[in-house]
C-alpha cells in the first residue's frame, strides 16, 4: 500500500492572471502578482479587485481556499 501524499501546492506565479472570488458571494478578483515580502507572515499575493481596481496584498492560503472565477 502507498502512502498518500499531501497535494502539492501550485506554484505562486503560476497563479498570476487567475480570476478569483471572495467567498462564495464575494467580488471577483484578478491575482497580478507576487505581494511585499513581510518577516514571518506567509506569502501573499497582489490581486486587483475588479469592481474598485483596488489594489492589496492577500495570503496564497486564502486565495487557495477561494473559488475560482471564470
Amino acid at each position: 500500500m502507498r502512502d498518500a501524499k499531501p497535494a502539492a501546492l501550485p506554484e505562486p506565479r503560476t497563479l498570476i492572471g487567475s480570476w478569483r472570488r471572495f467567498g462564495a458571494i464575494g467580488p471577483v478578483y484578478e491575482i497580478v502578482g507576487l505581494g511585499a515580502p513581510r518577516p514571518q507572515e506567509a506569502l501573499r499575493m497582489r490581486v486587483r479587485v475588479l469592481e474598485t481596481g483596488e489594489e492589496l496584498d492577500y495570503p496564497l492560503a486564502d486565495i487557495l481556499d477561494d473559488p475560482r472565477e471564470r
